[in-house]
This record gives structure tokens, C-alpha cells and sequence, in this order.
């Protein structure tokens, strides 16, 4: 009984060893040396995980850039331009200087008027009200205003204006990562330069209805005039289906389209409101001229 026993052990001590050299190979064979700069990289970024860099999170972002040995086509959009030249100088390369961007809101329902037909009250998500309501105007391109690029940004960069429903973004928070972009069903948000002096001008609707059933949803439709491209000095704007767009790469902010468009569908920020003219005192009255004084009579005397 004792020898069987000691047998049995000497057997699975053999194949247990047996497989543990297995292993070892196979660990050899199969072994992933990670780079310790990854580690550096990651540390260096502001670990959001928002994943406006397009990857999966900050360690996927940062092993992008060691793997390809430099940072071009990669942005990491909360970390800006000071993370850039940190991970630059650790990776050994140059770095892009990108203009830097911010969310813009591309609707604004109250310019709608009382043109409100319907009140949605379902699952408070835009994703969901999408695919079973037009929207309180009948516009099937505005914003839904149930703020799911509110629940998006990690940043608390966006906030719903209770009178309007619509999204606001607070632009010294907002990083241009992209997640209320990718949030919002109807794409009505985009990342745009921020421009000289914070200052912007860009269309602000996405309806590509026609001129007339666009304005039969919203006073201050975008209704493919064309007379904000015609007057564009660097044709920035372009038309296409009954909607204008301007290239915030090509725009000088010259605000030629916003006086032009008759819709006011062109908005203009953080430009400084024109001082209003001094209206010209009235003239003073000239004084009266002194009324003739009668002359005396000659009477003749006789003698």
C-alpha cells in the first residue's frame, strides 16, 4: 500500500513538472516586454478617459504614442497644448501646434417664436426621444433638450438653459474632447476653432429642409439663400442641401454674412457690441430779430 502510494506521487511530481517546463517555454515564447516609457506617458496625461483622443482611454492613448514614436493624428484634447510638449519631449519629438477648439451648439429653440406644437414626455434621453419625436417645433433637426451631452461631459463644461431647453457651453471649462458631440443624436453640437479672441461666426442650424417649410419650424431658419456665400470676401461658406456652413478654417470673422442673412440664422460671439452713435443735439434757435420800432409821423406845419 505505502509503495503504490509513493508511486502515485513520484508519477504527478514527474508530470507536474513536466507541464511547468511546458509553461515556462510557452511564457517564454509568448512574452510581452512593455515599454517602460508607456508608463511615463500615461502619467503625464490628465487620466479623463473621455476618449476624445479617439482610443479606448489614457493608457490606450498613451501606448498609441510610444508605438508610433510621435503624435501625429493624436490629440489629447482636456490635456492641450501643455501635456503635447510633455509628452514631445518624453517621446523625443516635435509637436503640432493645433488651434484650440471648443463646443458650439448649432440650434437654439427660442427663436422657435410660438411655433411649438407638441410636449414630449417620455424617457428623458435624446438617444431614445430621437427615434420616436420630432421635437416640440416639428423640427426634425433641432435639439431634443432631454441633455444627454449634459450627462456626457466629464468636464461640467455644458449645462440645459432652463428658459430654452437648449445646451450652453461654458467655454472656459469645455476641453473639446468630443464626447457631448458623440452624445448628441441629431449632431447639432461641433467642435470649432475658438478663433482670434474667442471670437466666432457660424450658422446656427442644421435644418436641410427648404427655405419655406424651414421657417414654417423656426423664425430663424437657415434657408440656402446663398446670400451670406455671395458676400463671403474668402468663400468660406458653402451651400449645400438648403443649408449654409461656414469653414471656421477659412473664416476672418469678418461678420459680412451676418449682416447679410435675413434670417439672422449667422451668429456672431464674444465680439464687442458697437458703441452706440451720440444722436446730434438740435440746433439751437436763432434769436429772434428785434421787431421794426415804428417810425414817427412828419407833420407839416403851417404857418
Amino acid at each position: 500500500m505505502t509503495q503504490q502510494i509513493l508511486i502515485a506521487v513520484m508519477v504527478l511530481g514527474v508530470i507536474g513538472a513536466f507541464f511547468a517546463v511546458v509553461l515556462y517555454f510557452v511564457a517564454q515564447k509568448f512574452k510581452v516586454v512593455e515599454d517602460p516609457l508607456i508608463d511615463e506617458v500615461n502619467e503625464v496625461l490628465p487620466g479623463a478617459n473621455c476618449g476624445g483622443c479617439g482610443k479606448a482611454g489614457c493608457r490606450a492613448f498613451a501606448e498609441a504614442c510610444v508605438a508610433q514614436g510621435n503624435m501625429e493624428g493624436l490629440r489629447c484634447a482636456p490635456g492641450g497644448e501643455a501635456v503635447a510638449a510633455k509628452i514631445a519631449e518624453l517621446l523625443g519629438c516635435a509637436v503640432e501646434q493645433g488651434d484650440p477648439q471648443v463646443a458650439v451648439v448649432r440650434c437654439n429653440p427660442s427663436y422657435c417664436g410660438d411655433k411649438r406644437r407638441s410636449n414630449y414626455d417620455g424617457l428623458t434621453s435624446c438617444a431614445f426621444a430621437a427615434t420616436v419625436y420630432v421635437g416640440e417645433s416639428g423640427c426634425a433637426f433641432g435639439c431634443l433638450g432631454c441633455g444627454d451631452c449634459v450627462a456626457a461631459c466629464q468636464f461640467d463644461a455644458i449645462h440645459m438653459n432652463p428658459a430654452t431647453s437648449t445646451p450652453e457651453v461654458d467655454e472656459d471649462k469645455c476641453t473639446a474632447c468630443g464626447a457631448c458631440v458623440k452624445a448628441c443624436p441629431r449632431r447639432i453640437i461641433e467642435l470649432r476653432n475658438k478663433g482670434r479672441n474667442n471670437r466666432r461666426v457660424f450658422v446656427c442650424c442644421i435644418n436641410k429642409e427648404k427655405g419655406a417649410a424651414a421657417r414654417k419650424t423656426c423664425d430663424n431658419a437657415c434657408i440656402g439663400c446663398s446670400k451670406c456665400e455671395k458676400v463671403c470676401p474668402v468663400s468660406a461658406i458653402t451651400i449645400a442641401d438648403n443649408l449654409s456652413y461656414i469653414d471656421h478654417t477659412k473664416c476672418i470673422a469678418c461678420r459680412k454674412c451676418v449682416t447679410e442673412c435675413p434670417t439672422k440664422a449667422i451668429h456672431d460671439v464674444n465680439f464687442p457690441t458697437p458703441a452706440k452713435k451720440a444722436e446730434p443735439k438740435p440746433a439751437a434757435a436763432a434769436p429772434a430779430a428785434p421787431a421794426p420800432q415804428p417810425q414817427a409821423e412828419a407833420v407839416e406845419l403851417k404857418a
